[in-house]
């Protein structure tokens, strides 16, 4: 089977889109059409419902979905591991980050790395961690910076970092020591990432507080907005709140809840761009996180 054909299919599920994929793997429109329809008949069934609003996986194309990324993982590496035996190590790396506060650090070891490894290419996507570890396990990404989940891979902790209630300024518990989780259930609540497995939703549900939302977000400074405004209150990572300017309160949950945020990496068969990437950065990021960590 021709992996060109299957990073085609990977790339346009990404994406939605054949045109966008085509652009994104210089393809033709025509081009990459056509690289999805062989691959189609080759198999025997469509992958995608096509519509006017872009394409969408047929049930049969989602349970493809795996072992196509599987197959263009195993011939990245086995093109990492020959160029390795050549004695050049290259390739190209995804890394994933759930909190923008490590970008900074990021940037600085990607410079590094690249200064060492001309050869390896590295690519930076952001989203939350849930989605993060899915991208890892369809072996997507390679190296995500995350909240720590329950599945198949290797994880390296960084720090702990604790939830924080988001009040407005003038709140009547703004100023105290502690807020009650239980009193998400009793005021307006403004949801971030609603519907997503995230970490204030995990938090919650593991105390079994249903609130009400009022309002729903995806964006955390527009969360931190609309508390300013007097709208209502959040609850959110530290690391998220120590980052902003706007004029509100964060307290500390009664109980406290603290998120292990570190690497999450594959179990195992690391191409050899990623086992450099990985000895590399991962010390370094170790050795600057305790900065971003909460007290």
């Amino acid at each position: 089977m021709d992996t060109a054909k299957c990073a085609a299919v990977l790339k346009t599920v990404e994406l939605g889109n054949l045109t966008a994929a085509a652009e994104a793997l210089g393809y033709t429109a025509s081009g990459m059409s056509r690289a999805v329809a062989s691959l189609e008949a080759e198999l025997g069934f469509p992958l995608f419902t096509r519509s006017k609003a872009g394409v969408t996986l047929t049930p049969d194309g989602r349970a493809m979905l795996p072992a196509l990324s599987e197959l263009v993982a195993a011939q990245r590496a086995c093109d990492e591991q020959a160029a390795a035996i050549r004695g050049a190590v290259c390739g190209s790396i995804t890394v994933g980050s759930a909190y923008r506060q490590f970008y900074r650090q990021l940037a600085g070891i990607i410079a590094a790395f690249h200064d060492e490894h001309p050869g390896i290419a590295v690519n930076l996507v952001e989203a939350n961690s849930s989605i993060l570890l899915a991208s890892l396990e369809r072996r997507e990404l390679d190296f995500a910076i995350m909240s720590r989940r329950e599945g198949d891979h290797r994880w390296t902790p960084l720090l702990r970092d604790p939830m924080v209630a988001v009040l407005p300024a003038d709140h009547p518990w703004a100023g105290r020591k502690t807020f009650p989780i239980e009193r998400y259930a009793e005021e307006p609540f403004i949801e971030v990432y609603p519907g997503e497995d995230c970490d204030n939703a995990r938090t919650l549900a593991a105390c079994g507080v249903k609130p009400r939302p009022r309002y729903t977000v995806r964006d955390t400074h527009a969360a931190f907005a609309l508390v300013e405004a007097g709208l209502g209150i959040t609850l959110m990572n530290d690391i998220y709140a120590r980052d902003t300017r706007s004029a509100i309160a964060f307290m500390p949950l009664a109980p406290r809840t603290d998120i292990e945020i570190g690497v999450a990496t594959p179990a195992s068969a690391l191409s050899p761009a990623l086992a450099a990437f990985e000895d590399f950065a991962l010390p370094r990021l170790s050795a600057q996180s305790q900065a971003l960590a909460g007290k």
